[in-house]
C-alpha cells in the first residue's frame, strides 16, 4: 500500500530508499533483445505548450543587493524566491519541483490518452486502467470502506500471538506487510548475487526520534488523533478508538526504543547487513518463524539473510508473547486502513491528507485528483509508464551529449585522484580501481521490466493497487538467490533525481532530471557543468564518501583503505561536519553535520570534479555571457540548482530525516571552500563564502 516498508537506504543517494515490496526487477524476466525502444503503436502525442516552464538561469534574476562573496544563494536566488511563493499543493519550490511539475504535466497528458484506449494491452493498459480507476471518484466514493472487509475481518478473527504471526506471514505474501521491510538487495560480500534482507519497520512516524523528542511531541500527539480518527472511519466506535489509539501508539514507542534512527541509519551501513541463516534467526526470534515466513512466501529458506537491526525483530518477537492480542488488532487494523487511505472515499483521502502532508509538512491543501493519480502510477507501476514517458520525452541528442559530459568527468576525477597528497599510493591504486570500474546509466534502461504478469482493470482503484502490490513483491522475491541484474533501475525515467549504488558501483541519471537548470543540450558548458556537470560529480564521489568507500571496486563491502588514510580521511570529514553543524536552518535549529555528511562529501568533491572538467571542455576562462565570466555561470548555475524554499513544517521534518542538507547551505557549502569560487567573484579574506587556512576544506 501507499506506507510500504523501507528497507534499504544505501542503494540510492538522494533519499531514495529500496522500498520492500516495489520497484523489483527479475534477473529472469527478459525482454526482447530491443526491448529498450518503445514499442510503436499506437501513437503518443505531447502539447509542449501546456507544459509548465522550466527554471533557467537568468541574469535578471540575480539581487545585486547581495554580494555573492557573503552569500551566493541569496545573491543567485534570493529574488526569485520572494517572487515565486510556494504552491499551496506543496511543501517546497524550486528547480527541482518545477522539473517534477513539468515530468507531471507529461505523464497528465500521456496517461489520458492511455486511459482513453479502450483496447490497450501491455504497459499502455496497466497505466491506463490506474489512472481511469483513480479519476473516478464517484465509484471510489461507493465503495467506502467495503474492498477492505475481508481484510479487516481477518484481523477481527485473531486470538492470540501465534495466530498474529500466521496472520504477518500471509499478509507479506500477499505484498501488503506493514510491519519491517522485506526484500532482496545484492549481498554485501558477494555482490553478484542477490540474498533477502529483513529490517525495522512499523512506525507511522518519521524517525524514532517523534515518539521521544520534547520538541516533536505535538506531531505524537496529532499522530495519536489521527490513529483514532481513522479507526474510527473504519468503523471502531469513537471511544473505542481513541483508546486503540493509545495501543497503537505504545506498541510504536516500543518499536521505536528498539529501532535505529535516521541519523545512525545514514552514518553506518554496517548497521543493514547481519548474515544469519533462518535457524539462527529462529532462536533470535522465538515466537516469530522466519523458517515459515520464508515457507510461506513460497520461498525456500536461505541459507543465509541479512536480519537487520536484530534488536528490533527481537523486541516484536517478545510482543508477540506478552502483547494483548486486542493491542495487535488495533495496531493492525489502523496500519492496513491507513495505508489504504490515499485509495479509498474522500473521508479518508482527507483524514490520510490532514495528518501527513497538513500537520506534519504544511502542505496547504491537497493536490489535485490526477496529480495523486499520477503518484499511484509512480509508486505502483512506475517502470511501465516510463516506457511510454521516453517515447514523447527524452531526446536522443541529451543522452550523446550526456555520454560525452560523463566521460569528461570520469577524466576529471582520475587526474584528482592521482594527484591527491593526503593519501598513500596502495590507498591510491584501490580508489583508481573504483574508478576504473564505474557503470553510467543514461535516460531509461536498456532491458525493459516486464510487467506481463500484472492484472488491472477498469472495476476498482484499490483493486488495481493491492494487485501491483502482490505481483510487484512476487517479481521482488523472485530475485532471492539468484544473480543481481545489473540492467536493472531503481528510479523511473520520469523522476527528477539522480543515484548512485554502491553494491553495483553505477551512476544513474533518469531522463526527466536531463532538463534546465541541471542540464541543456543547446546551452553553454559552463551552465551544464554547473548543474548536471557537478551532479554527476555528486554521483561518482558518493563512491569516496564515508559510507560509498566502505565498497570495493566489485561492489563488495571491504575496507580498501590503510589504517594511517582512513585517519586522514576521518579528520577531513569531521571538518566538513563541523563547517554543516554551523548553519542555522530555523531558529535555535542547526543543520545536522554528522546526518548530512555523505551528502556534503559528495557535493564538495563533485563541484570540484565538474570545475575541472569545465576547464579542459572551454579552457577559455575570460569569455563573456551575459555579463558573467566562464567561472562565474558555473557557480551561477550551481545555486541555481539549489534554487529552494520549504515550508517551516518540511523543513522541521527534514532536518531530522533527511542526509540533505538544506538546499540554501549546499548552494553555500561546496563553494565557499573552492579558491575557484573566491577568484571568479573576486572575494578576499574575511568575506562569509571564503574558508581559507585550517577552516578550507578539500578531501577529493
Amino acid at each position: 500500500m501507499s506506507k510500504t516498508p523501507k528497507f534499504l537506504l544505501l542503494s540510492l543517494s538522494i533519499t531514495l530508499a529500496l522500498a520492500a515490496c516495489n520497484r523489483a526487477v527479475d534477473p529472469a524476466a527478459t525482454a526482447s533483445a530491443d526491448a529498450a525502444k518503445p514499442a510503436e503503436a499506437p501513437a503518443y502525442t505531447l502539447d509542449e505548450s501546456k507544459l509548465p516552464p522550466v527554471n533557467r538561469f537568468d541574469v535578471a534574476d540575480l539581487d545585486t543587493t547581495k554580494n555573492a562573496c557573503d552569500d551566493l544563494a541569496g545573491y543567485v536566488n534570493g529574488k526569485w524566491l520572494a517572487a515565486n511563493k510556494i504552491p499551496g499543493d506543496r511543501t517546497s519550490w524550486g528547480a527541482f519541483e518545477m522539473l517534477d511539475e513539468r515530468s507531471n504535466g507529461i505523464q497528465h497528458q500521456l496517461a489520458e490518452q492511455a486511459a482513453a484506449r479502450s483496447d490497450a494491452t501491455g504497459v499502455d493498459k496497466i497505466v491506463g486502467d490506474f489512472y481511469a480507476t483513480g479519476m473516478d471518484q464517484a465509484k471510489i466514493d461507493a465503495q467506502g470502506i467495503k474492498p477492505l472487509e475481508s481484510r479487516l475481518a481477518e484481523i477481527d478473527a485473531l486470538t492470540d500471538g501465534a495466530a498474529v504471526a500466521n496472520y504477518l506471514r500471509a499478509s507479506y505474501a500477499k505484498g501488503e506487510g506493514q510491519l519491517f521491510g522485506f526484500g532482496p538487495e545484492a549481498d554485501f560480500k558477494d555482490s553478484a548475487m542477490n540474498i533477502a534482507y529483513a529490517s525495522q519497520g512499523g512506525l507511522g512516524l518519521p524517525d524514532k526520534g517523534y515518539y521521544f523528542d520534547a520538541d516533536k511531541k505535538d506531531k505524537l500527539a496529532a499522530y495519536e488523533q489521527h490513529v483514532a480518527k481513522v479507526l474510527e472511519l473504519s468503523g471502531v466506535p469513537a471511544a473505542d478508538a481513541a483508546k486503540q489509539a493509545k495501543d497503537v501508539v505504545a506498541f510504536e514507542t516500543r518499536l521505536a526504543k528498539a529501532s535505529k534512527s535516521s541519523e545512525e541509519l545514514s552514518r553506518d551501513v554496517s548497521l543493514y547487513y547481519n548474515p544469519v541463516s533462518a535457524a539462527e534467526a529462529d532462536k533470535l526470534t522465538p515466537n516469530f518463524s522466519w523458517t515459515e515466513f520464508f515457507k510461506a512466501q513460497g520461498i525456500a529458506a536461505p541459507a543465509k539473510f541479512s536480519l537487520a537491526i536484530p534488536a528490533f525483530h527481537q523486541e516484536v518477537s517478545k510482543a508477540l508473547g506478552d502483547m494483548p492480542v486486542d493491542q495487535w488488532k488495533s495496531y493492525l487494523r489502523f496500519h492496513m486502513v491507513d495505508s489504504a487511505s490515499p485509495f479509498l472515499s474522500d473521508a479518508f483521502v482527507q483524514e490520510n491528507y490532514n495528518f501527513y502532508n497538513k500537520t506534519m509538512r504544511g502542505q496547504a491543501q491537497i493536490k489535485e485528483r490526477w496529480k495523486r493519480v499520477l503518484d499511484t502510477i509512480e509508486n505502483q507501476a512506475g517502470e511501465a509508464f516510463g516506457q511510454i514517458y521516453v517515447k514523447v520525452a527524452f531526446p536522443a541528442e541529451s543522452k550523446a551529449r550526456m555520454e560525452k559530459l560523463v566521460q569528461n568527468l570520469r577524466d576529471a576525477l582520475k587526474v584528482r585522484l592521482e594527484n591527491l597528497a593526503w593519501m598513500s599510493p596502495d590507498t591510491k591504486k584501490k580508489a583508481m580501481e573504483k574508478w576504473a570500474s564505474f557503470t553510467p546509466k543514461i535516460g531509461y534502461p536498456d532491458k525493459w521490466r516486464d510487467w506481463s504478469g500484472l492484472q488491472t482493470s477498469r472495476d476498482s482503484y484499490i483493486g488495481n493497487v493491492l494487485a501491483a502490490n502482490e505481483f510487484n513483491y512476487k517479481w521482488n522475491l523472485s530475485k532471492i538467490g539468484k544473480p543481481v541484474d545489473k540492467t536493472e533501475w531503481g528510479m523511473t525515467p520520469q523522476t527528477v533525481n539522480a543515484y548512485y549504488n554502491p553494491l553495483q558501483n553505477e551512476i544513474v541519471f533518469p531522463a526527466a532530471i536531463l532538463q534546465p537548470p541541471f542540464f541543456d543540450a543547446k546551452a553553454d558548458d559552463a551552465y551544464n557543468y554547473g548543474g548536471i556537470g557537478a551532479v554527476i560529480g555528486h554521483e561518482m564521489i558518493h563512491g569516496y564518501d564515508d559510507q560509498g568507500s566502505r565498497f570495493g571496486p566489485t561492489g563488495n563491502f571491504e575496507n580498501w583503505w590503510t589504517e594511517t588514510d582512513s585517519t586522514g580521511f576521518k579528520n577531513l570529514t569531521n571538518k566538513l561536519v563541523q563547517q554543516f553543524d554551523e548553519y542555522e536552518a530555523m531558529p535555535g535549529k542547526h543543520v545536522n553535520g554528522n546526518l548530512t555528511l555523505g551528502e556534503n562529501i559528495a557535493d564538495l568533491g563533485g563541484l570540484a570534479v565538474a570545475y575541472d572538467a569545465l576547464q579542459r571542455a572551454q579552457p577559455d576562462q575570460s569569455s563573456s555571457e551575459v555579463g558573467m565570466t566562464r567561472d562565474q555561470r558555473f557557480f551561477a548555475n550551481w545555486a541555481t540548482v539549489w534554487r529552494r524554499s520549504f515550508k517551516p513544517e518540511e523543513l522541521n521534518v527534514r532536518l531530522t530525516t533527511d542526509p540533505h542538507a538544506p538546499a540554501n547551505f549546499r548552494a553555500i557549502g561546496a563553494p565557499s571552500n573552492m579558491p575557484a569560487f573566491a577568484k571568479a567573484f573576486q572575494c578576499k579574506a574575511g568575506d562569509k563564502m571564503v574558508r581559507d587556512g585550517d577552516k578550507s576544506i578539500q578531501i577529493w
